[in-house]
């Protein structure tokens, strides 16, 4: 059995006593349980490479996969560089990658034209290696090329330190060449590139423009990189295949006919000794780049740099211990690995914006706020309150600038709105939690407001787009008219429900506030989701097998009249080939179905399960979304699904579903996602699965589950208490998962949920477990909040009215007159 116990120590880091037999091991690790390389295949697009959390500079080795938003693949493909710029988890083109490094031992015969240059060709030729060869660990990447050479990498905030050794490549006597290549993951550089290198310090500086992924942006990123190691033999630029030691410097257009031209630098050294390359990155020049990279590494001391990431990656892991419980150690390693993808992204650019710099912290590389606002977030507000602080100042500062809160934010660039504007939750959500440090609320409900009343002239990339039809019709119609901004014209359901989702927390973070009018006005509106609801829309499969269902949301037109779209079109089940993301010819859902999206009504579960028929249809009806695969745990709609049989009285069937998904989609191997893990999205939805509290993010409500270990301890940074959950009878072969009774604070609890106050007081939930379903947090008076009384149940209905945050703890008249006591 594993019992992490917290003791004192300069970072607070968990220090444990493990216990298996009669081996007892003391200074526990919990860095040990951090597995990098899952899902660096099959389409996960991590970053697995070293980072400290949050930071701007992310090495890795790049490879040439189709699926290389990461970076790294395992997959077979070959090595391309190695960067220092990287994404996690993201979708669409790959991101960054800017300036890789490649390592020669030689080139033949010394002749440095025979060396490969261009990207393509040298990853073809020399870029091949075994994947036993590969070395992650927080802070630290290592890879050995099958030409010998390996290659060592760790980071600080803005620079990255590799140590390329050459000693095992037989090339004593020749002369060792790294080169600097003036390109990125996506060859997407614009205009024109230049580089210089020094001849006698053999310092390389640089710059690029690039294209944003995921929007119409561009940015322009410089570099500084400096060599420590044997005596230079002789340094050079090159272009396309061929180069010279007697030119220094370069200036190179983008492409010729659509090819993106190669071109960079390279150095040559006397001697196969061990080279370190210190690469300094900047968004604001070159000279600074130089400067982070002397300030954060002034002496090269690789094993320092790696111990230092270390460190900060095992303090930020320190909130959070667990008893093991005889579990297997692959669950340890799923449940750490996801809470350390959390941190990865967003990225800190604090002092790199090149457009607005007020003192504030700046965050970029939300990828994207309709991902992340689901669990990523949440989590962090656990774990990390400081650093969503910073992350909310960021997005309020970036409202004041651009004029709108973004919802996808890329190397300063608006990236593409997928659906509602999701930054009102992440807003709304810290405040209703106690996140202040140094926040403007006032300037923070100004623009959630300005997102809710006005819609801006490009609403593909920022805010709401249809509001004059949301504030006449009460809904987005398909093939809406409007005339006052633009976007894409699809998705007519789901932004229709996301709407109304963003504006229910618009009128709790009013009401918390004090602003009764807002609260009422916001209430109102966060029902439109009802008028798209067609009570006799019936479902089929492709087969014409009728799926028994009847009352499913569809598109309505301008002039209320219902159009029609399939309710299983675009779930995983459909195989029309049909476009379901932000494409012109998609339709009126985004990335999933109307099967789907039909439980999208977060705030008003009761009213929800009236209309699908009652409490036993509705837990029919997820049964028959999750049974039937019609969604898809891969992406981050279906999160909430997994839980929502709380609402229905059923919470025993929530952790079942749980327990259905972990480890099935979600395994401690390269390939153990089941999507791309979207900037740690996929990670928050395992690591709060399995601490067995799940969020309803937006609102003051953990929903219950039995943690996936004997115990869960969750130290809150804020207030430095330590929140427990132990489960007693507790099986390691989760036979038993069913609550059967439950006390809190030693007082017999029968809630299916929690508030935030579990967190930041530090309450003690003791679940008693058994094999099978009990009546435990069944009882009307026990379910989630909603802003709809609960009907259908067996016993007698006791009306239970919507307030995600104790009356006590905000104006106690909360909902009066507005149909809410």
């Amino acid at each position: 059995m594993h019992s992490f116990i917290l003791r004192p120590g300069p970072v607070a880091l968990a220090i444990a006593a493990i216990t298996l037999g009669n081996v007892v091991a003391a200074d526990f690790d919990p860095l040990t349980y951090v597995d990098q390389l899952i899902g660096s295949s099959n389409g996960g697009n991590v970053f697995p490479g070293a980072s400290l959390p949050y930071g701007m500079a992310k090495a890795v080795a790049d490879t040439t996969s189709g699926s290389n938003q990461g970076g790294f693949t395992l997959d077979g493909s070959p090595i391309s560089g190695f960067s220092a710029m990287h994404d996690s988890g993201t979708g669409g083109s790959p991101s960054l990658g800017n300036f890789p490094l490649f390592p020669y031992p030689s080139c033949p015969n010394d002749d440095i034209d025979r060396c490969e240059f261009p990207k393509i060709t040298r990853a073809a030729d020399h870029g091949s290696f075994t994947d036993s060869s590969v070395v992650a660990r927080p802070g630290y990447f290592e890879v050995t090329l099958n030409s010998g050479v390996n290659v060592a990498m760790t980071t600080t905030l803005h620079a990255a330190l590799f140590r390329f050794n050459f000693t095992g490549t037989g090339a004593n006597g020749s002369y060792p060449l790294i080169l600097q290549d003036l390109t990125d993951l996506s060859d997407s550089r614009q205009d024109n590139a230049t580089v210089a290198i020094d001849a006698e310090t053999g310092r390389i500086t640089g710059s690029g423009r690039f294209q944003s992924s995921f929007s119409q942006g561009q940015y322009v990123l410089y570099f500084c990189t400096d060599f420590s190691g044997p005596q230079i033999h002789d340094t050079g630029i090159f272009v396309n295949s061929r180069a010279s030691a007697d030119v220094k410097n370069l200036t190179i257009s983008r492409s010729i006919n659509g090819y993106p031209l190669p071109g960079g630098a390279f150095i040559r050294f006397e001697t196969a000794d061990p080279v370190l390359a210190r690469v300094g990155l900047s968004f604001i020049s070159s000279e600074q780049a130089c400067s982070n990279a002397e300030s954060e590494i002034p002496d090269y001391d690789f094993d320092g740099i790696e111990q230092a990431a270390s460190d900060a990656w095992k303090e930020k892991l320190s909130p959070i211990t667990i008893t093991q419980g005889g579990v297997d150690d692959d669950y340890v390693t799923n449940f750490y690995s996801g809470i350390y993808r959390t941190m990865v992204n967003p990225q800190n650019y604090t002092g790199e914006n090149p457009f607005f710099d007020n003192g504030e912290p700046y965050f970029d590389s939300f990828y994207c706020l309709w991902d992340s606002f689901r669990s990523q977030i949440p989590f962090l507000i656990l774990t990390d309150p400081d650093a969503v602080a910073e992350m909310i100042r960021s997005l309020i500062d970036t409202y004041k600038y651009e004029g709108w809160l973004p919802d996808c934010r890329m190397t300063f660039s608006k990236g593409y709105t997928q659906g509602g504007s999701n930054a009102d939750i992440v807003l709304a959500d810290g405040f209703l939690k106690g996140i202040t440090d140094g926040i403007d609320w006032d300037v923070g409900y100004e623009a959630v407001v300005k997102d809710a009343e006005e819609e801006p002239f490009d609403w593909s990339s920022e805010g709401r787009g249809g509001l004059d039809s949301w504030k006449a019709l009460g809904y987005i119609p398909v093939q809406d008219f409007d005339y006052v901004g633009f976007g894409t014209m699809t998705r007519s359901i789901s932004r229709t429900l996301e709407y109304s989702y963003n504006d229910y927390v618009i009128s709790l973070f009013s009401q918390a506030r004090g602003n009764s009018a807002d609260t009422a006005k916001y209430l109102q509106s966060s029902e439109n989701w009802r008028s798209l609801y067609k009570s006799d829309q019936t479902s089929y499969f492709a087969s014409g097998q009728n799926t028994g269902y009847v009352g499913f949301f569809q598109p309505k037109y301008l002039n209320e009249t219902w159009g029609s779209q399939d309710p299983l079109l675009c779930s995983n089940i459909d195989t029309s080939g049909t476009a379901c993301s932000l494409q012109n010819t998609a339709h009126e859902t985004f990335e999933s179905s109307i099967w789907e999206y039909g439980f999208f009504v977060p705030h008003n579960q009761g009213d929800l399960i009236t209309l699908y028929g009652g409490p036993d249809q509705f837990v029919s009806r997820l049964d028959f979304l999750h049974d039937n695969n019609i969604t898809y745990i891969g992406n981050e709609p279906a999160f909430l699904t997994v839980f929502q049989y709380h609402y229905a009285g059923r919470p025993a069937l929530s952790a079942k579903r749980a327990h259905f998904y972990i480890p099935r989609y979600f395994a401690t191997t390269p390939d153990g996602l089941p999507g791309n893990d979207d900037s740690g999205a996929m990670g928050s939805f395992v690591a709060f699965s399995m601490m067995g509290l799940f969020p309803n993010p937006g609102q003051d409500v953990y929903l219950i589950i039995p943690p996936f270990f004997e115990g869960v301890n969750i130290t809150n940074p804020l207030t430095g208490k330590t929140a427990s959950i132990r489960n007693v009878n507790f099986d390691p072969t989760y036979s038993a998962i069913y609550i059967q009774s439950a006390t809190l604070n030693g007082e017999p609890y029968t809630k299916n949920w929690v508030d935030h106050s579990f967190f930041t007081e530090g309450k003690e939930l003791v679940l008693t477990l058994g094999r099978n379903e009990s009546s435990w947090g069944t009882a009307v008076e026990d379910l989630p909040p909603s802003v709809g009384e609960y009907t259908g149940f067996n016993e007698t209905s006791s009306k239970r009215r919507l307030r995600s945050v104790p009356r006590s703890r905000y104006s106690p008249n909360f909902g009066q007159g507005l149909g809410l006591n």
